[in-house]
């Protein structure tokens, strides 16, 4: 399992380096970010396509200093990130994947149970309208299951086996569908609109760099971060877990 702990950070600092001033990064690109990563785009895509778009960037505005717009969001650089991954993809062809490009995901076993454990709690102790309560119920309840088996699967060295923590974080995946699903039923029609309202208008100037399904995924990555955001709710990939837990 590749590492992604870092996938977001150095994304953050790449765009923050290259723009020349640190500029955070809105909840919009955060969701960018997040659909670059469900697609499986590699990091070094990502950074190669932020470069090759501030060195025309750069390019441009040596000739029209003044006729330049200062980039304001990511998705600015999303058209060029795409084209950086399909260079990678035929380079890519034909060579084989030599067994040093393999990483340790970095996981301890009982930090993840540690981690599946405290988010069971905040599901748990949530207070959330119908359907969404129920939902969250039956999800913490799976998370404490999962938190048990990690501590009794080879004692806890779970986190050494790639192959197993794909698998749960692809179980997380499920589960965290399963209950923005619960949210959206519960949630108001007047708070989807206005957040399908906003995500369009931050959207807006950065569609003709953006395919379309490429669109649709941040916008449903934006509506899931605010509505969890707005009920304090956690993200449960393991992509969030801190090494501090």
């Amino acid at each position: 399992m590749l590492n992604y702990f870092n996938y977001f950070t150095e994304i953050e600092q790449r765009f923050q380096q290259r723009r020349g001033s640190l500029l955070m990064l809105s909840t919009l690109d955060w969701a960018l970010i997040e659909t670059w990563r469900d697609a499986g785009i590699p990091l070094e895509a990502v950074l190669r396509g932020i470069d090759q778009a501030f060195d025309k960037y750069d390019e441009r505005q040596r000739r029209a200093p003044r006729g330049v717009r200062k980039v304001n969001g990511l998705a600015w650089c999303a058209q060029a990130v795409m084209e950086a991954t399909e260079e990678m993809k035929e380079a890519a062809i034909g060579a084989s994947k030599h067994p040093q490009e393999e990483q340790e995901s970095g996981f301890e076993g009982e930090s993840v149970a540690r981690y599946l454990e405290s988010n069971a709690g905040i599901l748990a102790g949530a207070k959330l309208a119908a359907p969404a309560d129920a939902v969250a119920a039956e999800v913490a309840a799976r998370l404490r299951a999962l938190a048990a088996e990690m501590r009794v699967t080879a004692g806890g060295s779970l986190g050494t086996q790639p192959g197993n923590m794909e698998q749960l974080d692809r179980t997380l995946t499920v589960l965290e569908e399963k209950l923005f699903a619960g949210l959206m039923t519960a949630a108001p029609e007047a708070e989807l609109t206005a957040l399908r309202e906003q995500a369009a208008r931050e959207l807006a100037p950065y569609r003709s760099r953006m395919q379309a399904v490429q669109i649709r995924q941040v916008e449903q990555q934006f509506l899931q971060k605010r509505i969890l955001e707005a009920r304090n709710l956690p993200r449960l990939s393991l992509f969030y877990m801190t090494h501090d837990l």
